[in-house]
């Protein structure tokens, strides 16, 4: 599945921990499904590109402005969850500023230079993060798999109106066991 990458995002602690600055249970409680579709990803040899959310150290951020301070680089708070191993050699990990992945980082250019066409997509929040990102790789003319069980927000309303509004505009949202017959089949688009 040398077409396909899998997208892991904001998956850091300020999320995942129970210390972390805007932690969430359902961040903690989908950790072990991403490291189950990680460990599939890496056995069919697709893509991992790890996105995390990091704010310049006392520097002004327009983001921070309306919310509390998090993910700020030297905290601890934007590293990526241990429960989800990186890979050093083969995986990417992408800082980002802004709820899309593709903005202001060389994500879209990573995709292009690996010849990526299908993108699968986890992690947190699903009304900001995830949207955002799944909506430019829409546009950029992605294949875009959301895996349902595999992310989340703080709240689950929230959660199934976005899933609902990226199955109706953007892409797929199926489960990590409808993934996994998927990559088993060879069959993303």
């Amino acid at each position: 599945m040398k077409d396909t990458a899998l997208l892991i995002i904001d998956m850091v602690k300020d999320f995942t921990n129970p210390n972390g600055a805007v932690f969430y249970p359902q961040n903690r409680k989908i950790l072990p499904k991403i490291r189950t579709i990680i460990n599939k990803c890496r056995e069919k040899d697709i893509l991992i590109i790890f996105l995390r959310h990091s704010y310049r150290k006392n520097k002004y951020d327009k983001n921070l402005v309306n919310m509390r301070p998090n993910c700020i680089e030297g905290t601890g708070g934007d590293e990526i969850d241990e429960m989800l191993p990186v890979d050093e050699e083969k995986d990417y990990v992408i800082k980002k500023r802004r709820y899309s992945g593709f903005f202001g980082t060389d994500l879209d250019l990573v995709l292009r230079e690996n010849n990526i066409k299908n993108v699968i997509i986890t992690g947190t929040k699903t009304n900001c993060c995830i949207r955002a990102t799944v909506a430019d790789a829409y546009y950029l003319n992605y294949n875009v798999y959301v895996i349902s069980d595999c992310v989340a927000t703080n709240d689950e309303i929230v959660n199934q109106i976005y899933l609902t509004d990226i199955s109706k505009y953007f892409g797929h949202v199926i489960t990590s066991e409808e993934l996994f017959e998927l990559v088993e089949k060879g069959e993303l688009e």
